[in-house]
């Protein structure tokens, strides 16, 4: 392969983090419900169960404290215990939503009968899961469970990209192009070109970009 041919196409690549709540009509399939979210793609980074009062239940759903569901959204998240999730992805808020399915269980048994609310929920206040409607509320409900965690403002498809063009790439290329000139025969162990790669990694500035 020519040096010329080296591909240094930037790969998009962002981190976020969501919250996750099975509801007290779903703790029984808790474990179920976990290896379930692992297949899909997430990390689970911390797990809570508590049981919250009303008043912390009434705060948790407070942007919905207009709505006719609220009474009875907060009644079923106090009934009994909860397990919370901090889950982490690429568009985990997105990914998260789409695997719960619409907020009817009924309803998604219709019309997305694979979604996690359509198998394990029962109607749309018994519907197993929540998940966080967006950054922003993901922010702010990762916070209200998890008080010690400190969540960083998502990066920006900009960011990444600014990052891995500036401290990513010149070192791969750089990599990659002494690996097409010499051609070891195991580029794996071969210390000629690697060595090179770890003297310039070590020059580079580190910086690490979280989502919450």
């Amino acid at each position: 392969m020519a040096a010329e041919a080296v591909d240094t196409e930037l790969i998009r690549v962002l981190v976020e983090c969501t919250l996750a709540i099975i509801k007290p009509d779903a703790v029984h399939k808790e474990l179920e419900i976990e290896e379930i979210i692992l297949q899909s793609g997430f990390l689970i980074v911390q797990r809570r169960k508590l049981h919250l009062s009303p008043e912390l239940a009434s705060e948790f759903y407070s942007q919905q404290s207009g709505q006719l569901s609220f009474p009875s959204l907060t009644a079923h998240l106090c009934s009994a215990p909860l397990v919370a999730l901090l889950l982490a992805r690429d568009s985990a808020v997105q990914r998260w939503r789409e695997l719960l399915g619409p907020v009817d269980s009924q309803r998604a048994r219709e019309t997305h009968p694979r979604s996690l609310r359509a198998i394990y929920g029962t109607d749309k206040i018994r519907n197993a899961l929540h998940g966080s409607d967006c950054f922003t509320a993901a922010e702010r409900e990762i916070s209200f469970i998890f008080p010690n965690t400190t969540i960083e403002p998502f990066p920006s498809r900009q960011a990444a990209e600014n990052y891995l063009s500036k401290y990513v790439n010149p070192t791969l290329l750089k990599a990659l192009t002494q690996l097409c000139k010499l051609k070891p025969t195991n580029p794996v162990v071969s210390g000629a070109w690697q060595g090179d790669v770890k003297k310039q990694s070590r020059g580079s500035k580190n910086t690490v970009a979280r989502g919450g």
